[in-house]
């Protein structure tokens, strides 16, 4: 079971929906949400979240944009067609979304208007939505964030996120109906969740579900470089070869499995 917490959710009217995204081969951005109610230890996301309650309380305050629909309809008429990126900075199928359903209703607009969507998320709440992603599969993508099998790590990096083998669940439904599946595999924590076997039963889930492969070795923060957070110890004493290491052994597996592998982001801080 997954711990629920005492969540502030607060309200606000936006002026804009899609913004530029500088993700490779994704031309916007749109997140219904600000905040994140799964709270994971090593979100990067509170460093680009400009509500400061969210960033100060990450994990417990959840802002919806309440008009972020009537806007999109409007950009939707002036904004040329390109790939959208969906919970690009925040989780848009995150619990809050089954009551608002914001995420749902953007992307019928986007699908609607000759977009492309493209949606990252660790929620099977997804799958409520796959009449829309269905009947528009070839325009629609979806991966799943799954940074380890072992509910004892999970519990620890990401406290109120949805098990892992319910996201595994998900995206092999979304697979069996047609829909283009990825996995992002990250952060990837020096002596958490970088042994052989995690590498290897996440690549061999994306052989199976035909999905490509994204790895993500951690991108150190300045949050993270204090012996109180609970990620210090592991990346304190990484060796110095320890990234070369972990993409050529996730590189040597996709390549035997016939995996199509990518890394996630570019560039590192160190300690």
């Amino acid at each position: 079971m997954t711990p629920t917490r005492i969540l502030r959710i607060k309200h606000i009217v936006v002026k804009t929906a899609l913004s530029r995204s500088g993700l490779p081969d994704i031309d916007y951005a749109l997140n219904p949400y600000i905040g994140c109610i799964h709270g994971c230890i090593y979100c990067y996301a509170r460093l680009y979240t400009r509500d400061k309650e969210a960033t100060s309380n990450w994990g417990s305050v959840v802002v919806v944009k309440q008009n972020i629909a009537s806007v999109l309809e409007r950009e939707t008429r002036r904004y040329k067609p390109g790939v959208v990126g969906v919970g690009t900075i925040t989780d848009a199928y995150q619990p809050i979304e089954a009551k608002y359903k914001l995420t749902r209703r953007c992307i019928e607009i986007l699908l609607s208007r000759r977009f492309k969507v493209s949606i990252q998320t660790k929620n099977p709440l997804v799958l409520r939505d796959l009449d829309i992603l269905s009947s528009h599969r070839e325009n629609v993508d979806v991966g799943f964030t799954i940074t380890t099998l072992r509910e004892d790590v999970r519990r620890m990096i990401e406290p109120y996120a949805p098990p892992s083998k319910a996201r595994i669940s998900a995206i092999e439904k979304l697979s069996s109906s047609g829909i283009k599946t990825w996995i992002f595999y990250g952060p990837i924590i020096p002596g958490l969740n970088d042994d052989e076997e995690t590498v290897k039963d996440l690549i061999t889930l994306a052989y199976k579900t035909n999905s490509l492969f994204y790895y993500d070795p951690i991108h150190v923060k300045d949050f993270m470089k204090t012996p109180d957070h609970p990620l210090w110890r592991y990346i304190v004493n990484k060796p110095r070869d320890w990234r070369s290491r972990v993409i050529k052994s996730i590189e040597v597996l996709c390549s035997e499995y016939g995996v199509k592998c990518r890394p996630g982001f570019t560039g590192d801080s160190t300690i």
